[in-house]
């Protein structure tokens, strides 16, 4: 009787703490939605941030977005109480693109806040991610995007690399 309890004190942590690191809705959405062949962008970006309000304000992400209708953009709000910023999105046109999906973490897991997004560390946002047929290209993890650097990126990405 003893060794059911101590097997059960045992699993039972591991499976609770299974269940607090599950992977949020927008992550599992977004886990399949970069697996596809072409090219996707995953922007972890929070409305209240200055960092990402500043590029939305320079017109760096509309410009990108329209330059490549071809590479589907993904804005996930993070660390935002599960809300999207969709009306600051739309503010600098970006909500309404046809290439561009809006989501929200729905927020804590873990010390106060998402650690991980898409089983890669999330410490700073603005976060950008660039992935073709699920694997990650190039990761932008530390600030504002200098978008002549993600459009080489992009380009980057879509060559044929041989050695």
């Amino acid at each position: 009787m003893k060794m059911r309890f101590v097997l059960l004190g045992l699993l039972l942590p591991m499976i609770g703490g299974a269940a607090l690191f599950a992977a949020s809705p927008a992550e599992q959405q977004l886990a399949e939605a970069v697996k596809a062949p072409g090219l996707s962008v995953v922007h972890l970006w929070a409305p209240w941030c200055s960092n990402c309000q500043a590029e939305l304000k320079s017109g760096g992400w509309i410009k990108t977005i329209k330059a490549n209708p071809q590479v589907k953009f993904y804005f996930v709000s993070v660390w935002n109480g599960g809300e999207d910023g969709r009306a600051m999105l739309t503010k600098f046109e970006i909500a309404g693109q046809a290439n561009v999906t809006i989501v929200a973490d729905p927020g804590p897991r873990g010390a106060g806040r998402i650690k991980r997004f898409l089983d890669l560390p999330l410490s700073w946002i603005p976060t950008t991610w660039i992935f073709k047929g699920g694997d990650l290209r190039y990761a932008l993890n530390y600030g504002e995007v200098r978008f002549d650097v993600l459009q080489q990126f992009l380009a980057d990405s879509n060559s044929e690399w041989s050695h």
